[in-house]
């Protein structure tokens, strides 16, 4: 029995491919990061709309969803308080979230939304309508960058990039499938 097994690992060191170099990763040097984060998150269907800074924030808010009935965030006084505790039943009439973020990137349009920025892991994706304020200078060009920005303590978090979608049924474009059926980035 140990003949065949020193067969096998012999015969699979001997057939063990090269070690291959990585391909090397473009660092965009020079490139605008804010105007190409805007481009293709516009592209996949997110909004993003400037703000002079955070105390126009609630007036923006307003007037970009002005039917809004029940919002939650930790940035302004929200309609539901929401908390890590508060149950989902909750959250599901909450129609409008306004969320910071903390890492933007151009080449994906995604934005990094830590646990704690998110009051309740499933607010991003149960709300209707998600916002997500941003600082411009907060925008990286690669994904290479924000994962180097991340904190080394791990923690759950996610990258959010435009409305939820899927058209895996019958190749026909759904919405909000299984989240948030519009996403617009506020920048400062």
């Amino acid at each position: 029995m140990s003949n065949s097994r020193e067969k096998i690992l012999a015969a699979t060191r001997a057939n063990k491919p090269a070690e291959t170099p990585l391909p090397p990763v473009p660092d965009f040097a020079g490139d605008d990061s804010t105007e190409r984060f805007t481009q293709v998150l516009t592209s996949i269907g997110g909004q993003v709309a400037w703000i002079d800074g955070p105390e126009q924030l609630l007036s923006v808010v307003k007037q970009l969803f002005p039917e809004s009935r029940l919002s939650a965030s930790p940035l302004f006084p929200a309609t539901v308080p929401v908390d890590a505790l508060t149950p989902t039943e909750v959250l599901a009439d909450v129609d409008l979230a306004v969320l910071p973020g903390e890492i933007g990137v151009a080449e994906n349009g995604s934005i990094w939304l830590p646990e704690v920025n998110m009051l309740h892991r499933a607010l991003p994706t149960i709300t209707q309508h998600l916002v997500l304020v941003l600082d411009h200078r907060r925008i990286v060009a690669t994904m290479h960058q924000a994962y180097a920005q991340l904190p080394s303590t791990g923690g759950y978090g996610a990258f959010v990039a435009g409305p939820s979608k899927t058209a895996d049924i019958e190749q026909s474009l759904v919405i909000g499938a299984h989240g948030a059926r519009s996403l617009v980035v506020l920048l400062y």
